[in-house]
């Protein structure tokens, strides 16, 4: 039991740095990334990659899919400059779906669908429970270290013209602001975030493979922001951790539904979901955590 606990508690750290990922791209600077689960794989795949074939150490291989995600956002951003922000949620999309496919396909390069196996861990699994709890400390330490930077960032001049862009681009801009230049920084560090905890998902699983990146992941996360509060970090870790509690806990519906087959018992967990998050919206429409009205800085 103890187990099962720990290890839900580190994939829920995954999740409140993916949350953290998007809250930084849609709650702060308005922009729409349907494309995370494919940030979260690209994280995933270049440390995997790097350590086991390579035999590249753990630290390296975190490092550059931290670098491959930050790149990966850069390249998505830059190609939707001249196209309207709605059409960032389209491309975002088909990006996530062009990774899945490349990763399902291209043998040479991902295993295919046989994905990556015996990918290394940070801590030794024949320490038994201890490979459980070490682990989920590191991603605990993470989600600390990224909260602290996205606090740091959002409380600065930087954070406070992220949020006059989303509140109306036009207006930044004539005030001086380079809207560009703010959009690209956010998605690429908000992709670099998702980068990070592909890297630490790869290497606490052992496995890397295409059908762990599904769209239903991207929407996972933007069910855990829109419930813990889209616009504060607090809200995006809360929000995620509240989501893997939910979602566990749905799987012993079927115990106290005779007569479901088990077919039945996920599509119930997906309404279980979906009748959550209603509730959460109509008792708080902000979010758990709404975000704070800002002060103006002293001068």
């Amino acid at each position: 039991m103890l187990t099962y606990i720990l290890f839900t508690l580190v994939v829920g750290s995954v999740y409140a740095l993916l949350a953290q990922s998007l809250m930084l791209s849609w709650g702060t600077a308005g922009l729409v990334n349907l494309g995370l689960a494919g940030f979260f794989a690209v994280g995933a795949y270049a440390s995997s990659m790097l350590t086991t074939w390579e035999h590249a150490p753990i630290m390296l291989g975190v490092f550059v899919a931290v670098l491959a995600g930050g790149v990966a956002g850069l390249l998505v951003c830059f190609s939707t400059l001249r196209l309207r922000d709605d059409y960032l949620a389209i491309v975002t999309l088909g990006f996530a779906e062009i990774v899945r496919i490349v990763a399902s396909n291209e043998v040479w390069l991902t295993g295919g669908t046989d994905g990556i196996s015996g990918v290394p861990v940070m801590i030794a699994r024949d320490t038994g429970i201890w490979f459980h709890l070490g682990t989920l400390l590191i991603t605990l330490a993470a989600v600390a270290v990224v909260y602290l930077l996205q606090r740091r960032l959002l409380s600065s001049p930087w954070g406070r013209a992220m949020r006059a862009i989303r509140e109306d681009q036009t207006v930044a801009s004539v005030a001086g602001k380079s809207v560009v230049r703010f959009k690209a920084q956010a998605f690429a560090l908000s992709a670099a975030i998702a980068g990070l905890a592909g890297a630490l998902y790869g290497h606490y699983t052992s496995y890397v493979a295409p059908d762990q990146f599904q769209p239903l992941v991207t929407i996972y996360i933007f069910l855990a922001v829109t419930a813990g509060g889209n616009a504060r970090p607090a809200g995006a870790v809360l929000g995620a951790y509240l989501l893997i509690a939910f979602l566990e806990a749905t799987r012993f519906m079927a115990e106290f539904a005779p007569g479901v087959t088990a077919l039945q018992a996920a599509a119930l967990r997906e309404i279980a979901v979906g009748l959550g998050l209603v509730i959460i919206l109509t008792l708080r429409p902000d979010g758990i955590l709404p975000e704070r009205s800002q002060k103006a800085p002293a001068l």
